[in-house]
Formats: C-alpha cells, structure tokens, sequence
C-alpha cells in the first residue's frame, strides 16, 4: 500500500474505534475500506480482525469490576469461545476463498440487521431479566460457540450476537454486556494467534490501524454519553447495506 492508503487505513480505523466504542459495528467501516484499499477480501477480512484487537482489551479493562465473583463462569465461557473462534478461523484460512467472497455479502447484510434491531433485543432482555442467580443452560454454551464460530470467520457485529445469547441465557443484561467484552476479546485473541501464524495479514495496515483502532475505542468512550446512538445506528445499517450491495455485486 501507498503511504496515502495507510492514512486513510488508520483514519479509518480510528473512526472503526469510535464507532466500536458507541454503538458497535465498526469493523462494518473497516473491512470494505480494506477491500476498497486493494487486499483480497480474505486478507482484509484477518487484518481488520488483528487490527481491531486492542479494542477488545479496552473494554475488558473498562467492565474490569462487573467480573467479581464471575472467575468461574468467565473461564466455563471463555473456553467455550476459545474454541469457537479457532474453528471459524481454521475454517476461514482452510475453506477456498471463493466461498467467503460468497458468503460475506450475506454475513455483511446479517450484521447490519443486527445493529438494526439491537435496541428491540436490548429492551426485550431487559423486560425479562430478574437479576435473580441460576445455572447457566446448556444451549447458552452451544448458543456461544456458534456466535464464536462465525466471530472467528467473520465477526462483524459479533458483539450484538454475544449480548443477545447471553442476555437471553443469564437474564441479567448488565452482565452480559460484561461478559460480552470479555469473550469478544477471547475470540480476537485466538484469532490473533491463528491469523498472525498462518492468514495473509498485512503488517504494514495493523502497525497503523491497531493503535488508532485502540485510540478511536478509547475517543468513543468518552464521547458516548454526549452523541445521539440512534443517528450513527442508521448510518451504519444503511452503509452496511451498501457494502453487502457492493459485495453483492463484485461475487
């Protein structure tokens, strides 16, 4: 890449941080710009998931007090996705490439309906929790590792999936947002070392887009409380249409 697409790259992955950090979606913002940049979708597809890593520790650290007295729980879990996200990566890098330039405009478009309606789950979980202590199912465990699959081969949205499975399975929505950073960040560390061993990532783009990855999470927290969610939501629905539309149309 040219030095002028390394500065859009970690433009845009500051603006991917940001985004992240508000309403989530923001690897829906840096994945097509990568494939916009010149890298096969593939190799944009484990760069973006390498770059956007530092964000997910960000936000285990910020949740770091709602895991007292989960030590148990978050290591059942976090197993649980450990295992997920290897299979969808292993999956990613073993699968002909010509299978996810099919299946990604679809997982695009999925994503993007999964920011959509993330308000209505949010509420609905909300109406049901009790707060109350309970086992956690045995679906919840299989619920996970399948969100951690798809987490491993593509992950946009991931974190909308892994608050509605577990807000679903535990009731306790605060919780599960928690527990939703916590196993993110299992899952982009498993792809981490996967994709940093065998996938085609490119360097150069994650020495730039994982520090203002991290930047931009750190920015969009501290501005969260201060912007309406509901107009960036729409923004990113609609360009996550566009972007399956685009995908759509170069398969």
């Amino acid at each position: 890449m040219s030095a002028a697409d390394l500065v859009v790259a970690a433009a845009v992955s500051l603006l991917a941080g940001v985004i992240n950090s508000i309403a989530g979606g923001g690897s829906l913002v840096l994945f097509p710009t990568l494939v916009a940049l010149g890298l096969p979708t593939v190799a944009a597809n484990v760069t973006n998931s390498v770059a956007q890593w530092p964000g997910y520790l960000g936000g285990v650290a910020g949740f770091r007090h709602e895991y007292a007295g989960q030590r148990g729980r978050l290591l059942r879990l976090g197993a649980v996705a450990a295992a997920g996200g290897a299979t969808g990566s292993v999956l990613l890098l073993t699968t002909p490439s010509e299978a996810f330039d099919v299946v990604v405009p679809v997982l695009v478009l999925l994503a993007g309906l999964l920011i959509a309606v993330q308000p209505l789950l949010t509420r609905r979980i909300t109406a049901r929790a009790d707060g109350g202590p309970r086992r956690d199912p045995v679906w919840l465990h299989v619920a996970l590792f399948l969100a951690t699959v798809y987490g491993g081969y593509f992950g946009g949205a991931l974190g909308v999936i892994l608050v509605g499975v577990l807000g679903i399975g535990l009731h306790r929505l605060k919780l599960a947002n928690a527990l939703k950073s916590a196993l993110s960040a299992v899952t982009a560390t498993v792809t981490l070392v996967v994709f940093g061993l065998f996938g085609p990532i490119d360097w150069l783009v994650v020495a730039v887009a994982a520090p203002a990855s991290l930047l931009g999470g750190f920015l969009g927290a501290r501005i969260a409380t201060r912007i309406p969610v509901a107009p960036l939501r729409v923004l990113i629905v609609l360009f996550a249409v566009a972007v399956s539309a685009y995908l759509f149309a170069r398969a």
